[in-house]
């Protein structure tokens, strides 16, 4: 396009000699012929192929190539080559074999992540384009800690549906607090809730955000904390006790503070989970502690009685995230109610 509007000005032009002309256009057009070296914006780009991503997403979702071949109407082949030419893309493996079932991957939940909000985007895209209203929901994913309350757990995260309908709270317990380190460096989680802050040793530069603390109380069926009330602590050497796992941060603080009573319970059982020592609790096989927070709930609940309590015995919980300065709606109201109203 360019090259006949060159000609056409060198031609015209009388300052410039029929000669000089000719060499002016040889060196224009040899210029325009030859390649330039320098690479384009395009050339470096890597596209995605959304259709192969599209086919991941349903075979995640449905669970099987199977089933989502009946969601896409495409046949099985189709499908299993698609998704591995997303595998050879990505250079990482999204499906594991596992008996009959596929089973994602770390690198495949990682996509299958990006894919909910890739596609969720798209609808919600779609929807504002249309004039319809967007009903796609904030989504609060939290790792939690066996080690706190479940009720403790409860009040904490109860702000958060009080910020609207368009709220999606999904919790995560089946992992460690350490594993979950992991999660949140991949995104997979917006906050870990814990007993302690992060550790110094972890791969993760996390920040851990005290929500509060509280003290410690005691409990036991009516028959057993009517027995050991009277001359509480003491009356707690020698018992049946229902300890937190022994590598929780209470379990350590626990320790502590009976050693510094001279006091030596007889451990019938340690527990990660808080819930199941409750339970344990309620049948009358020993003392557990809880804190004392949650004192009213758990013994109307549990139909337990207080055997005593101690306020030198402290528990605390954090929130851990990515943030200095937490930006998440619904982290922000979990910090706010936490330090105000549940531990204040």
């Amino acid at each position: 396009m360019h090259r006949p509007a060159c000609r056409r000005a060198y031609r015209s032009s009388p300052q410039n000699g029929n000669r000089q002309a000719k060499t002016d256009l040889a060196t224009i057009g040899k210029f325009l012929r030859v390649p330039s070296t320098k690479p384009t914006y395009c050339s470096h780009m890597e596209w995605l192929n959304y259709h192969h991503l599209l086919y991941f997403w349903v075979v995640a979702k449905e669970g099987s190539i199977v089933a989502a071949g009946k969601e896409l109407r495409l046949a099985h082949p189709t499908i299993s080559g698609q998704i591995h030419r997303l595998e050879e893309v990505l250079g990482q493996k999204l499906f594991e074999r596992r008996g009959r079932n596929l089973v994602l991957t770390d690198d495949g939940r990682v996509a299958f992540r990006y894919a909910e909000e890739i596609f969720g985007l798209g609808r919600e895209f779609l929807d504002t384009v249309k004039g319809r209203p967007g009903n796609r929901p904030v989504r609060l994913v939290v790792g939690i800690s066996d080690a706190l309350a479940k009720s403790v757990v409860q009040r904490i995260l109860e702000p958060v549906f009080s910020l609207g309908n368009d709220i999606q709270v999904i919790c995560r317990n089946d992992r460690s607090v350490e594993a979950f380190m992991g999660d949140l460096a991949l995104n997979e989680l917006d906050v870990v809730l814990s007993d302690a802050p992060a550790g110094p040793g972890s791969p993760v530069r996390a920040f851990s955000h005290l929500l509060g603390e509280c003290g410690t109380a005691f409990f036991a069926a009516p028959a057993l904390a009517s027995r050991l009330r009277r001359r509480f602590p003491r009356s707690l050497d020698g018992m049946p006790f229902l300890a937190p796992g022994i590598g929780s941060t209470f379990r350590r603080a626990l320790s502590e503070w009976l050693e510094a009573q001279e006091i030596r319970p007889r451990i019938v059982a340690e527990l990660d989970d808080a819930a199941l020592a409750k339970v344990f609790g309620e049948s009358g096989r020993g003392v557990f502690a809880a804190p004392d927070v949650i004192e009213k709930e758990i013994r109307q609940r549990y139909h337990v009685q207080v055997v005593g309590r101690s306020a030198g015995l402290r528990q605390q919980v954090y929130a851990i995230s990515l943030e200095r300065k937490v930006k998440h709606p619904a982290v922000v109201a979990i910090c706010e109610v936490a330090r105000t109203s549940i531990f204040a």
